[in-house]
């Protein structure tokens, strides 16, 4: 059930996806990442009147919301609780080969970051949780309870980037022994009173780089943009659109680098007097640069200010 306040995410970039996937009357897309439906409305408009919308979330309080927020249009849409890097067995199951076009928004919406007892966030003392899909896996908490010093350091230098990551998980693993940590106020004290200059204030709190590789953890979060990838462009029809908005650098290389790779031809070592790999290329890259929102943008939503849009259009066979 949805507690707290109504679930809200606004949109990022909402014409820029619409320009990146050109959406057309009677087409088929996926939104992968539903959140709050704003994209997947834009969408739905712009396929009216008998396009089609298959909405995944592994969040249940995002589904729940977003099944209010398109019941106007019906039919047209079908909601599945899943992850976005399960598509194949989604699409599988609707007996849909393939679709117009596909949408990635990748990361924590605005709703779970704001809904204090998701424990996504430290501006709030909440449980340690972080799973967006609160069905199954491991908590915060557990992860912090169960890893070694040496996992937890992996995690938050790979996953947060956190120099000082092996500190931090030394402290977390002797402060354990006497009492768990389960709150969101703990470990962000724990944090702060860990690395130099932790108490002094700045612009970045000590413990948000902890905080975003804990959820990326939690949730497997680069393992399922790896597959999801994977999967979206095979169910792309030819001259089909994805779009992937990303919000830290570790998504967005993933995202960046994979389309690289789908769009060369040849990629034998440069050594070989021809080529011997008969490598074709699966996507044109629409997007040379990644697109950014604009100051106006980011003044309404500061949220919007770390987003990277990319999209690719699937080859002709």
């Amino acid at each position: 059930m949805v507690t707290g306040p109504e679930f809200q995410h606004l949109s990022v970039m909402p014409g820029e996806v619409l320009a990146c996937l050109k959406p057309e009357p009677g087409e088929i897309f996926v939104d992968g990442t539903l959140g709050g439906g704003g994209h997947s409305r834009l969408i739905l408009d712009a396929t009216a009147p008998d396009g089609r919308l298959i909405g995944l979330d592994r969040d249940q309080d995002a589904l729940q919301a977003a099944s209010r927020i398109l019941s106007p249009y019906g039919d047209r849409v079908t909601l599945r609780h899943a992850n976005f890097s399960e598509v194949d067995q989604v699409l599988e199951e609707l007996g849909i080969e393939a679709v117009d076009g596909m949408l990635l928004d990748l990361g924590v919406s605005s709703f779970q970051l704001d809904a204090g007892h998701r424990g996504f966030s430290f501006q709030v003392d909440a449980p340690l949780d972080m799973r967006m899909d609160r069905s199954t896996g491991l908590t915060a908490a557990d992860i912090l309870q169960q890893y070694s010093a040496e996992e937890l350091a992996r995690v938050f230098y790979e996953y947060g980037e956190e120099r000082y990551s092996r500190r931090i998980a030394r402290r977390i693993v002797e402060q354990r022994v006497e009492t768990p940590l389960t709150t969101t106020g703990q470990l962000a004290e724990l944090v702060k009173y860990s690395v130099p200059k932790g108490r002094v204030p700045a612009r970045i709190h000590p413990a948000t780089r902890v905080f975003q590789a804990l959820r990326i953890e939690v949730n497997g979060e680069l393992e399922h943009v790896k597959r999801g990838l994977e999967k979206a462009i095979s169910y792309l029809r030819p001259g089909g659109r994805l779009a992937v908005i990303s919000f830290h650098s570790l998504e967005d290389r993933l995202v960046k680098r994979f389309f690289r790779s789908e769009s060369q031809g040849c990629i034998c070592p440069p050594r070989l007097p021809q080529c011997v790999c008969n490598h074709q290329p699966r996507v044109k890259v629409l997007t040379r640069k990644g697109l950014k929102a604009s100051e106006e943008e980011v003044a309404n939503n500061p949220r919007s200010r770390s987003a990277v849009l990319r999209a690719v259009c699937r080859c002709q066979d």
